[in-house]
């Protein structure tokens, strides 16, 4: 069961996860290849911690 915390915490990064997938959309569209390797390897990171939330 999710206490309060981790379920905030779930949103917070949620809504990052989200908001990196836009940048990495973005940075894909403008053909910025190293701009979207930062941008896949943060959002990766971003999920790891969602996973470890469960």
């Amino acid at each position: 069961m999710n206490t309060p915390i981790q379920q905030s915490q779930a949103d917070i990064l949620n809504r990052l996860y989200t908001m990196k997938q836009k940048q990495l959309e973005q940075a894909l569209l403008q053909g910025n290849s190293l701009r979207s390797q930062v941008l896949e390897a943060e959002a990766n990171a971003i999920f790891s911690a969602m996973k470890s939330l469960r």
